[in-house]
C-alpha cells in the first residue's frame, strides 16, 4: 500500500497561534500600554518623550498591594483597584483633551460642567446628532477603556505573583528612586516631576476645591461699593448710554502674534482712525482673564462682579449670592439695565442675579437668517437690533451688556458686512453666506487655516463695533469693549498669557479724561508697554473713576 504524498515543509500552512498565546499577547499589551497611561502626564503640552520615563507612585501601589496582601483579601483589593486605575486613566485622558482646549488640566470636582458645555457647542456648531454620536463615542470609549485598564492590572497582578521576590525587589527600588526624586524634586521636563503622583494629585485637587469654597466665600461678602447711595454711583456718566461689549475669543495674541496681527492690526489702526475722523477718541489696556480657550462667562461674570471667578464652583456661588454687580449698580443709578444674549438659546436665570431690567436670549431677538456654525446670528444683527429696540429716539439712559459671537471657534462661517439699514430681520444674510467652509470641515483644519480663520472673524467683529459706533454712536455713547479671554491653545499655542485687550471709546471729553490716572494708551490697540489688571479689578476701577 503506497504511503500518502506528503507535503513538502516549504508548503506546510502554519497552525494559528493557541488562543491563549494570542490572549497573552493582548494582555502584555495591555500592561505595557497601562504603565504608559499610568506615567503620562495630564496635560497636553508636557506631554514629551522624556516625561514617559516618569515613577508612577500610584502603580507602584497597585502591585505592592496585590504582591503584599492575603490571598482572600486580594481577591476584593484586585478588581476594586482595577476599577480606580481604570477611573483614574479616563481622567487622565478627559485631562489631556480639556488641555489641549483649555491649557489646563482637569478638575474632578470643579470642571464637569466644561463638558457639558463642549456637548453644547457641537450641538450648536454641528447639529444634535454629532453631538450625540460624540456622546456615545465618548462613553463607549470610556467603558473600554475601563474593562482593558481591569483586565491589564489582572494579568499585572498574575504576573507579580508568579515572580514575587524580583516584583518585590523591583517595587521596593522604584519606591525608593521615586522617594528620592520627590524630596529633590527632579524633573527631566519643566513641570513633569519624575515623582508622578497623579492619584495624590486628584485628592489634592478634591481637599483645594473645598478650601477654595471658604474662601471664596469671604471675597462676595467683602465689597466696598454694595451699600453706596444711588446719589454716588456713575454720577460722571449720567445721560449717557453705556455699552459693555465681551468678544469672544479676542485674546492677546490677535495683536502680539506676528502672524495674526498682519491683519488684525491694520484693522484696529484703521478703526482707530475712522472713530477719531468722526469725533470719538479711544483708550486701551490688558486685562488677565480667569480663563482662556473657553469657559466665557467666568469671565463675564469676573468683570461684572468684580470678584475672580476661574472655576464652576465660584460660578455657581456667586449666582447664589446678592453679590453687588456692575449692572446692579447701574441699575440704582436710574438706568434702564439690558442683558443681549444671542448664544444663549434656553432660558437664563442668571440675568435676575445681576440686576437687568430687561435679558434678551437668541429667541427673543427675532433673527431668521442662516447660523454660523455655533453663532446663532452675525454681530452685525445682534448691534442692530439692541439699537432698534432700546436705542430708539426718546428713549431713558441704557446699560447694556452684550457677548458677541461671531468669533467663536470654530471662526468660520465669518459673515459679510451688510449696510445697517439692509440688517432687517437676518433673512437677509441668506444671500450673504460668509465663508463656504462647513463647521465639520473648518473643525478638522490644519493649524494655519484655524489661524487664518481666527484672525477673518476677529477682525469682523472688531469692523462691526467700529461701524457701529460711526453709525449709531453720538455723544452720549460710551462704548467699553474687551476680549474675554484668549483662544484655544491650536491658535494661542500652549502656555499663551491670559490677557486680553480692553478699550473705552467714547466722544464725550470728559468721559476720557477721568480715566487719565490709569495710564491706558490712546487707540484700540494696547502695546507691549499698556497697564495690564485682573479683570476682577475693573469693577471697582471704573465705578471709582466715575463716582461723584
Amino acid at each position: 500500500m503506497l504511503d500518502a504524498p506528503r507535503v513538502s515543509e516549504a508548503t506546510d500552512v502554519p497552525a494559528p497561534a493557541p488562543p491563549r498565546r494570542i490572549r497573552k499577547v493582548l494582555l502584555g499589551a495591555a500592561v505595557v500600554l497601562l504603565l504608559a497611561l499610568l506615567v503620562v502626564p495630564n496635560e497636553l503640552g508636557r506631554l514629551t518623550p522624556a516625561a514617559l520615563l516618569r515613577i508612577p507612585i500610584d502603580g507602584l501601589a497597585a502591585v505592592a498591594l496585590a504582591v503584599l496582601l492575603p490571598t482572600r483579601f486580594r481577591r476584593v483589593a484586585v478588581p476594586v483597584a482595577g476599577v480606580l486605575l481604570g477611573v483614574l486613566t479616563i481622567l487622565k485622558i478627559i485631562s489631556l483633551g480639556f488641555s489641549a482646549v483649555l491649557d489646563r488640566p482637569f478638575h474632578p470636582v470643579l470642571d464637569w460642567p466644561f463638558l457639558v458645555a463642549g456637548a453644547d457647542y457641537l450641538r450648536q456648531s454641528s447639529g444634535p446628532a454629532a453631538m450625540w454620536a460624540a456622546v456615545a463615542g465618548a462613553l463607549l470609549l470610556a467603558l473600554g477603556l475601563l474593562l482593558l485598564v481591569v483586565a491589564a492590572y489582572r494579568h499585572a497582578t498574575r504576573l507579580a505573583l508568579r515572580h514575587r521576590t524580583a516584583t518585590t525587589r523591583t517595587v521596593a527600588t522604584l519606591t525608593a528612586a521615586w522617594a528620592a526624586c520627590a524630596l529633590a524634586g527632579v524633573q527631566l521636563v519643566p513641570g513633569v516631576p519624575v515623582a508622578a503622583r497623579d492619584s495624590y494629585d486628584q485628592v489634592i485637587q478634591v481637599r483645594t476645591g473645598a478650601q477654595d469654597e471658604q474662601v471664596f466665600g469671604a471675597l462676595l461678602s467683602t465689597d466696598a461699593y454694595r451699600a453706596t447711595p444711588a446719589g454716588d454711583l456713575l454720577t460722571a456718566l449720567r445721560g449717557k448710554d453705556v455699552v459693555v461689549a465681551f468678544v469672544e475669543s479676542y485674546g492677546r495674541v490677535a495683536i502680539d502674534d506676528p502672524e495674526l496681527s498682519a491683519q488684525v492690526g491694520p484693522a484696529l489702526d484703521a478703526g482707530n482712525d475712522r472713530l477719531r475722523a468722526a469725533g470719538y477718541t479711544a483708550r486701551s489696556a490688558w486685562l488677565t482673564s480667569p480663563t482662556t480657550g473657553g469657559g466665557s462667562w467666568l469671565a463675564q461674570s469676573t468683570l461684572l462682579s468684580g470678584v475672580w471667578i476661574d472655576n464652576q464652583q465660584r460660578y455657581t456661588t456667586m449666582m447664589a449670592s446678592d453679590r453687588f454687580t456692575l449692572p446692579a449698580a447701574f441699575g440704582r443709578a436710574g438706568w434702564r439695565t439690558v442683558a443681549v444674549m444671542p448664544a444663549t438659546t434656553t432660558a437664563w436665570p442668571e440675568g435676575a442675579v445681576y440686576g437687568y431690567d430687561q435679558l434678551y436670549t437668541a429667541p427673543d431677538l427675532g433673527y431668521k437668517g442662516p447660523r454660523y456654525s455655533f453663532a446663532t446670528m452675525p454681530d452685525q444683527y445682534t448691534l442692530h437690533t439692541f439699537q432698534q429696540r432700546e436705542r430708539a429716539p426718546g428713549h431713558l439712559p441704557v446699560m447694556a451688556v452684550i457677548p458677541l459671537i461671531s468669533s467663536h471657534s470654530p471662526w468660520e462661517p465669518v459673515p459679510k458686512t451688510l449696510p445697517w439699514d439692509a440688517v432687517g430681520d437676518g433673512s437677509v444674510y441668506d444671500t450673504a453666506a460668509g465663508s463656504d467652509d462647513p463647521a465639520e470641515i473648518v473643525e478638522k483644519r490644519d493649524r494655519d487655516r484655524v489661524r487664518h480663520a481666527y484672525r477673518n472673524a476677529i477682525t469682523y467683529s472688531v469692523d462691526t463695533l467700529v461701524s457701529y459706533v460711526e453709525t449709531y454712536g453720538g455723544d452720549d455713547l460710551v462704548l467699553v469693549f474687551l476680549g474675554d479671554h484668549q483662544p484655544s491653545p491650536s491658535v494661542s499655542g500652549q502656555r499663551a498669557s491670559r490677557d486680553a485687550p480692553i478699550t473705552i471709546v467714547a466722544r464725550d471729553p470728559a468721559i476720557l479724561a477721568r480715566i487719565t490716572s490709569w495710564s491706558w494708551q490712546d487707540g484700540l490697540k494696547p502695546g507691549p508697554t499698556a497697564p495690564v489688571w485682573r479683570m476682577d479689578t475693573f469693577r471697582d476701577h471704573f465705578l471709582s473713576a466715575y463716582a461723584r
